[in-house]
């Protein structure tokens, strides 16, 4: 079986199968994972989301912050943006089966024989796999039942509990989790999360650092960390444990695919 992990998507549907065509995926006997952000700001989400599901065990896709906001639309909660150019998607006949779909997805996936998990923005450093399983595991649980908007929908668009301590609790500990997990990129001295900088590291604030520069870490060298989220990286981690795999194809650069097997990069233009 050979794996293959793509970028963020965001709707660049023509671009990802040729992407798929390059190394002749067969769903048979490949699996496609996903960073997430399947949808938003491309010219295509629904059929993104449709290729997605109906490719089942095929592909693993983790939640990304779009993804989540998709959730908080078609609930009311936010209005829709009209550079995410989802109008098609949330029309469409089959939108309940998709959202229902949507909240399936778990916010990591693991590969236990590679030492390997993903995520759309990475793992706070204050964490390791199990906490990573922990934390995210709660919130899932959480998204997959009935009274899902009330419970975390509602409740996640706080940057309120910035900085981990076991003791958080309630929708702080729940918020912690989905913003680490789906929407980090910098982090203060003291680790906590910084949601405002979102320039590369070369052009950035000296007090901050990059999540997977941080000096207290609990992860370890031989674990692989696979995301995306931050395309102004444009795939540069500077560590060959950490792959960053989005590259701004929505915003006119290209997508990127690893082959994790043979550690190979492909990438395709935006079209």
């Amino acid at each position: 079986m050979a794996h293959y992990f793509v970028g963020d998507i965001q709707g660049c549907f023509n671009e990802l199968q040729r992407l798929l065509q390059q190394v002749d995926f067969n769903p048979s006997k490949d699996q496609l994972w996903a960073v997430g952000d399947l949808i938003a700001r491309g010219p295509d989400s629904l059929a993104t989301l449709r290729f997605f599901a109906e490719l089942e065990d095929a592909a693993k896709t983790v939640l990304g912050n779009h993804d989540l906001h998709l959730l908080a639309t078609h609930a009311g909660l936010k209005r829709v943006k009209p550079n995410d150019k989802l109008g098609a998607l949330l029309a469409a006949d089959d939108i309940d089966k998709l959202i229902n779909y949507i909240r399936q997805q778990p916010l990591y996936r693991e590969l236990p024989q590679h030492q390997l998990m993903m995520t759309h923005a990475g793992i706070p450093p204050q964490w390791d796999f199990a906490t990573v399983k922990r934390e995210a595991d709660a919130v899932s649980a959480i998204l997959k039942s009935d009274d899902y908007i009330e419970a975390i929908i509602s409740k996640m668009y706080n940057d309120s509990a910035e900085q981990w301590s076991e003791q958080l609790t309630g929708s702080d500990r729940l918020r912690y989790c989905i913003n680490a997990l789906t929407r980090m990129r910098y982090l203060h001295q003291d680790g906590s999360l910084d949601f405002a900088c979102k320039t590369p590291p070369s052009e950035s604030n000296s007090d901050l650092m990059p999540w997977f520069e941080f000096p207290q870490t609990q992860l370890k060298a031989e674990q692989t960390i696979v995301f995306g989220h931050w395309a102004a990286l444009m795939g540069e981690t500077n560590k060959p444990n950490i792959k960053a795999l989005d590259t701004g194809c929505c915003w006119g650069e290209y997508m990127t695919l690893w082959h994790l097997e043979s550690n190979e990069y492909l990438t395709q233009n935006a079209l």
